[in-house]
C-alpha cells in the first residue's frame, strides 16, 4: 500500500469517528422522550472523585418522559441530586429517599427551536472537525510530494481526500435532519 493510500485510508477512519462523535453528541439531546443517555454526561462527586453517573447509579426509563435513577449506595443520593440540578437538563430531580425521578415535561415550541439551534451547532463543529481533518491530511500528501512522491499521486490523492470530506459533510447534514426532523415531530 502506497503511502498516500495509507494517508487516504487514516483520513476515512479519522472523518468516520467525526461522525461516531457527532451521534454521541445529539444522542444527549432530547428528542422528545427521556432516555439514559441523556444523563451521560452528569458527574458526581463520589467520594472526592468526579465520576461518571452512570457508574454509581441505575438509570432506567420508566414511561416517555420520566427516568428514575437508583444509586447502589444510599449516601449518593444527594450528591446525585445536586448533580442533576447543576447541570443544564432543565429538569428538577425529585428525591423520595430510595430513588431520584426526573419528570421531562412536553417540549414547547420554542424549546424545540432551541433544541434546534443547539443542534445545528453540534453539526457545525462536526463539518469543522472534518475539514480539519482534510487540511491535515492535504498536508501531509503535500509533504510526501516534497518528499520525492510523484506529483501526480499527489494530486490523486488530494482529489479522493477533497470526495471524502464532502461525502462526510452530506453524511453530517443527513444527520442533522433527522435529528431536527426528531425534534420537531410532536
Amino acid at each position: 500500500m502506497s503511502e498516500t493510500q495509507k494517508i487516504i485510508n487514516s483520513t476515512a477512519d479519522l472523518m468516520d469517528k467525526a461522525i461516531v462523535h457527532l451521534d454521541n453528541e445529539l444522542s444527549k439531546i432530547r428528542a422528545g422522550k427521556a432516555s439514559a443517555a441523556m444523563l451521560d454526561g452528569i458527574f458526581v462527586d463520589y467520594y472526592g472523585t468526579m465520576t461518571p453517573l452512570s457508574q454509581i447509579a441505575n438509570v432506567t426509563s420508566a414511561d416517555a418522559r420520566t427516568l428514575t435513577i437508583q444509586p447502589w449506595e444510599k449516601p449518593l443520593l444527594h450528591p446525585i441530586e445536586k448533580a442533576i440540578a447543576t447541570s443544564n437538563l432543565g429538569v428538577n430531580p425529585q428525591n423520595d429517599g430510595n430513588i431520584i425521578r426526573l419528570n421531562f415535561p412536553p417540549l414547547t415550541e420554542e424549546r424545540r427551536k432551541q433544541l434546534v439551534k443547539q443542534t445545528k451547532d453540534e453539526g457545525e463543529h462536526a463539518k469543522v472537525s472534518v475539514r480539519t481533518i482534510r487540511k491535515e491530511s492535504n498536508d501531509q500528501v503535500k509533504k510526501l510530494v516534497k518528499d520525492g512522491v510523484p506529483e501526480d499521486e499527489g494530486k490523486v490523492a488530494e482529489t479522493k481526500i477533497q470526495e471524502l470530506t464532502d461525502k462526510f459533510v452530506k453524511k453530517v447534514d443527513e444527520v442533522l435532519s433527522a435529528k431536527e426532523k426528531e425534534i420537531m415531530t410532536v
